[in-house]
Formats: structure tokens, C-alpha cells, sequence
């Protein structure tokens, strides 16, 4: 008898607080889940793949990334970034990397800026420069800033570059080079 007069006003008080707890009006729950009260989203070690029909063709690597408030437009890699671009057979055709970037995603560009290389190991081939733009739609890059390309056998600088992702075929603008010449 006493274990059913314990169990019956554990019952009754366990009611009355689930009855009279405090709550949170529609409003405030609605606000708090909104992505409006997020200030930003923020991932460190990152791998992000780009893909064509289940075939990589790109994968970037950053030790953060950052994507302020609820604006998806952009991410941004604060910390420099390494992306790898592969050939239709899956080779490594070229790789960008850079101090610092930004992906504006609405324009399909990435913006590398600081110590930006861009290499094709199987040409054995890199170029350097302070600026780069990526165009992720169209596979080519380009910058308006001083660039210097670097061969084994000639190195090539100039003032502005036009180039496919892979870095197989370029455009150097106002262009100096110097290269070794056999003596005859």
C-alpha cells in the first residue's frame, strides 16, 4: 500500500512539472533554429572533391575553411589551400596551391593570393605569382600580376598570364626569358 501512495505521487508531481515547466514561445524556438542566428561555420582539416560523372577531378585540401553567416556565396581558406587536378585517366596534371584563397561559388572562381604555385610535374613545369584566378566552369586561370615560369632548361617571367587549369598550354604577356644556349 505505501509503495502504491509512493508510486502514485512520483506520477502526480512528475505531471504537475511537465504541466507548469517553463516553456518557449513559437517565436523563439522558430528564431533559434533559423540559420540566421548562426554567425558563421568554421572546419578545420578539410578534403573537398569535384567530380564529373563519379570521376574526380579535383581535390582540395586546407587546414580551414570558413563560411561567414548564413551567405553560402563564398568560402574562404584563411589558412592557404592545395588543390590537385587530375587528367581524364586519373593522373596528376597540375596542382595549385596558395597562402590564402576564396571560392565565390555563384561565379565558379577561386581567388588564390600569396606564394601561389601552380605546377605540371609531368612537364616539369611551375609558375609562380602573387595572384591567380581559378575559373572552376571553364578549367583556366589567369592573373594580371607578375609571373615567372620555371624550366629546367629556361625560366620565363612577364606581367600577366592566360592558362587551362593543367597548365599544359599558357599565354604570357610582356614576357622576358632566359635560357641556356650551347656554345657552337
Amino acid at each position: 500500500m505505501k509503495t502504491s501512495r509512493f508510486l502514485i505521487c512520483n506520477i502526480t508531481a512528475l505531471l504537475a512539472v511537465m504541466l507548469f515547466s517553463c516553456g518557449n514561445p513559437t517565436s523563439v524556438i522558430q528564431q533559434l533554429a533559423s540559420d540566421d542566428t548562426l554567425s558563421g561555420v568554421v572546419a578545420y582539416d578539410i578534403v573537398f572533391y569535384r567530380s564529373d560523372s563519379g570521376v574526380v577531378q579535383v581535390e582540395l585540401k586546407a587546414p580551414m575553411m570558413v563560411r561567414q553567416g548564413d551567405d553560402s556565396s563564398y568560402l574562404e581558406f584563411p589558412q592557404g589551400f592545395h588543390a590537385v587536378v587530375f587528367d581524364k585517366n586519373h593522373q596528376i596534371a597540375s596542382e595549385i596551391s596558395a597562402d590564402y584563397g576564396i571560392d565565390y561559388n555563384d561565379k565558379g572562381m577561386v581567388k588564390a593570393v600569396g606564394n601561389v604555385n601552380v605546377e605540371n610535374g609531368q612537364k616539369g613545369q611551375r609558375m609562380v605569382s602573387d595572384m591567380l584566378y581559378w575559373y572552376r566552369d571553364s578549367k583556366m586561370i589567369y592573373t594580371r600580376s607578375a609571373v615567372r615560369i620555371i624550366m629546367p632548361d629556361k625560366d620565363i617571367t612577364g606581367d600577366s598570364l592566360v592558362s587551362m587549369e593543367n597548365f599544359d598550354e599558357y599565354t604570357i604577356y610582356n614576357g622576358r626569358a632566359t635560357f641556356e644556349v650551347e656554345d657552337n
